[in-house]
């Protein structure tokens, strides 16, 4: 009896408690904070993952028996929680690896794929002769050792003010004196500009934004960690020249794509100016995939050929229509994958 109606049609969601009891349906249901707070433990993690993960197992195959004809599609979350909380035991040196696990958990990813594997194994067995089965993911993941403190870089070169002679740490933006900003970041890579008209108190005029991006992005280019004398950002993106389509003006003004160990950092995220631009990070969230995108390619297998040598996750949607005949729409950036089949 959802009290909202969490699936469609709606009583679907009714029929899979029924038949298979109750099930989580949070958008994040494995408690990465609890682990990175330590209130979950590794092994306590890890069971609830793979609680989650056995119940979205019995959906799928309970979908895959009953769709004689049609689509069945199922997303499962193990490959990335686990890699999000268990890559510090993946490699030899994170700083937010515990010494007293790191052999208990040094292969916790290969078990990962290994049971993955024999779901896809298990999954084939059970599908007709002429189905198509694709497994794909949206993106891969590398390590995450540094964060990067956006605002702090910004405060530090010019570009964002702070209304006392230092910032305080303070979250939402709460320590940025608005009218002499001239660019701020929120979330895991975003830089907007305090756009007059657009922002609440904006100072940019819409003449100088191009010459600021520009600016941004140059010197931002250049950013290295003291720690290893390494760059800490391999490109700075402006979306008007990778986006196409009616909502561009949605994205952020510049999108950083961090170099591989490097992330923006838990506090910029969440609009605090920190002490330090680098901070090593020792939470247990450890891998991750908000870096430069061509570094984090997703991966897609098929059981049928693929001509196409550099597959994007936008044709899939293509592809799908096109194998049951419904003409894919002019806006659909992607295209079909292999020819149509009756």
């Amino acid at each position: 009896r959802p009290a909202l109606p969490i699936s469609h049609p709606y009583s679907y969601a009714m029929y899979l408690a029924k038949t298979q009891g109750a099930f989580c349906t949070l958008g994040l249901a494995e408690d990465t904070w609890a682990l990175n707070e330590r209130v979950l433990d590794e092994e306590s993690f890890l069971a609830q993952t793979w609680l989650n993960h056995d119940e979205r197992e019995r959906m799928f195959f309970d979908a895959i028996d009953k769709t004689s004809r049609g689509l069945a599609i199922c997303v499962f979350d193990a490959t990335d929680r686990i890699q999000h909380m268990f890559w510090r035991y993946h490699e030899g040196n994170h700083p937010a690896a515990r010494e007293e696990d790191r052999a208990r958990y040094r292969d916790e990813i290969k078990r990962l794929y290994m049971k993955m594997d024999e779901m896809v194994g298990r999954t084939l067995a059970r599908l007709r002769k002429d189905s198509l089965f694709i497994v794909m993911s949206d993106h891969g993941f590398k390590t995450f050792k540094r964060g990067v403190n956006l605002n702090t870089w910004l405060y530090e070169n010019g570009y964002l003010s702070v209304k006392n002679s230092q910032p305080s740490g303070a979250d939402w933006f709460q320590d940025v004196d608005w009218p002499r900003t001239r660019a701020y970041a929120v979330g895991l890579g975003g830089i907007y500009l305090n756009m007059k008209g657009r922002e609440a108190q904006g100072s940019v005029e819409k003449g100088n934004a191009a010459n600021l991006k520009s600016e941004i992005r140059a010197t931002l280019r250049e950013l290295i960690d003291p720690q290893d004398n390494a760059p800490a950002v391999r490109e700075v993106y402006d979306p008007v020249e990778i986006y196409e389509g009616p909502y561009v003006g949605e994205a952020p003004d510049l999108i950083v794509g961090f170099a591989m160990g490097y992330r923006a950092s838990w506090g910029c995220a969440t609009g605090k100016i920190e002490p330090e631009v680098f901070e090593d990070n020792t939470k247990s969230w450890s891998g991750d995939h908000c870096v430069n995108p061509v570094d984090v390619p997703g991966v897609l297998f098929c059981n049928r050929p693929i001509p196409e040598p550099n597959p994007s996750i936008q044709d899939i949607g293509p592809t799908v229509l096109d194998l049951f005949g419904v003409p894919v729409p002019a806006y659909c950036d992607g295209k079909p994958l292999m020819p149509m089949v009756s």
